[in-house]
């Protein structure tokens, strides 16, 4: 089964001060406080007032994300960044290939990235959406890494991101459910 992210990351009250007025916007609660935006086409029209355009060429160093972060997105995640750190990730894997990109903001500027990496054989911390999560203030804990350890594991898919937002579900909810599943 393959994993497929487009998202924002950040303080969950962050994103729900800037997305409360938007239509397309679904948060998904992560943990640690944090959330998800998934980032749809609908989002990037709300957001932007245009079409999202998408990189037709493979993902590498110069050309990290599938999305064209348009000046107008760059500049709305780097407002929003006023507030907290903000960070947009990609993700694509399946059947043992795949990339991760992700991009950090701060104080109004770009302030990491963005990073690309499509062999992932470094440490895990320096992995593109670890290294962006340990920036937006992550902790570490008993999961294997800052990707699951806010829970980011979850759901396979922007699709699923969007589902599990919409049903307002935690980022505890399947460990929750285990836990009833065993008591039974």
């Amino acid at each position: 089964m393959g994993y497929q992210l487009s998202a924002v990351v950040a303080d969950a009250e962050l994103l729900r001060e800037h997305t409360a007025e938007l239509d397309h916007a679904v948060l998904g609660e992560l943990r640690q406080d944090f959330a998800l935006l998934p980032v749809t086409p609908q989002l990037v029209v709300e957001l932007t007032g245009s079409l999202p355009d998408f990189a037709v060429d493979d993902r590498t160093a110069e050309h990290p994300f599938g999305l064209v972060l348009s000046p107008v997105l760059t500049e709305l995640l780097s407002g929003w960044s006023g507030l907290g750190p903000v960070a947009y990730v990609e993700a694509e894997f399946g059947g043992g290939a795949g990339h991760q990109s992700a991009m950090v903001w701060l104080g109004g500027a770009v302030s990491w990235g963005p990073c690309f990496d499509d062999v992932l054989d470094g440490p895990r911390e320096q992995w593109p959406i670890n290294a962006a999560l340990l920036r937006l203030g992550v902790e570490r804990g008993a999961w294997i890494d800052p990707f699951a350890e806010v829970g980011l594991h979850l759901e396979r898919s922007t699709d699923g991101w969007l589902a599990h937002g919409r049903r307002r579900l935690s980022a505890d909810y399947w460990d929750e459910l285990v836990e009833q599943w065993e008591n039974q």
